[in-house]
């Protein structure tokens, strides 16, 4: 078995995406260990805010074949039918693939975003903290408290089959943390 980290991101329908995505990835993968849902401003495309969200299962999936499979999640999501670039229902991405790293099947592992995107590398490290990346030597939670970007990120209350994802400690102390201007 292979550990996974995948990012799971919506900009259209978010509540319902993400739910789907949750679903489907649940069927192809197993049990899922999902992070706390996180919402920010589009990055990269010009469009609404995203809700973010990261899910680690282990998979006997070669790379190949969960990278197909991801993909026919987000067509039967309605990925490829959107009538404009800006409306993402559903994006799914390869972060890392068990200790892979560099060019693999035409991915880069672990995906580049990882290090670059708030919404990816905060909601991994509340997963994942003492996890490595592969590649860096440093765990999530290192690579997250050395951050120097500038994105605005919050969590936000979701739940998947009547279970809370995001702690209201989180969405709590995040909020006491944007009051006081830290």
């Amino acid at each position: 078995m292979t550990m996974v980290f995948l990012g799971v991101g919506s900009n259209t329908d978010r509540e319902h995406f993400l739910g789907r995505g949750l679903d489907a990835l649940e069927q192809l993968l197993g049990p899922l260990d999902v992070s706390p849902v996180f919402e920010s401003d589009a990055v990269g495309v010009l469009g609404r805010r995203f809700l973010n969200m990261i899910v680690g299962a282990e998979t006997h999936l070669p790379l190949s074949d969960l990278a197909s499979g991801l993909k026919a999640i987000e067509a039967a999501c309605g990925r490829r039918d959107s009538p404009s670039p800006s409306r993402i229902t559903l994006d799914i991405d390869v972060l890392t693939y068990g200790n892979l790293a560099g060019e693999h099947q035409g991915l880069t592992l672990p995906r580049p975003e990882v290090r670059r995107n708030a919404f990816v590398l905060w909601p991994l490290a509340l997963l994942a903290p003492h996890a490595i990346l592969p590649g860096s030597g440093h765990t999530h939670a290192e690579l997250w408290a050395d951050w120097q970007g500038n994105q605005a990120l919050w969590p936000v209350a979701f739940e998947w089959r009547g279970r809370a994802l995001t702690p209201v400690e989180l969405i709590q102390a995040h909020a006491l943390r944007s009051t006081l201007g830290r």
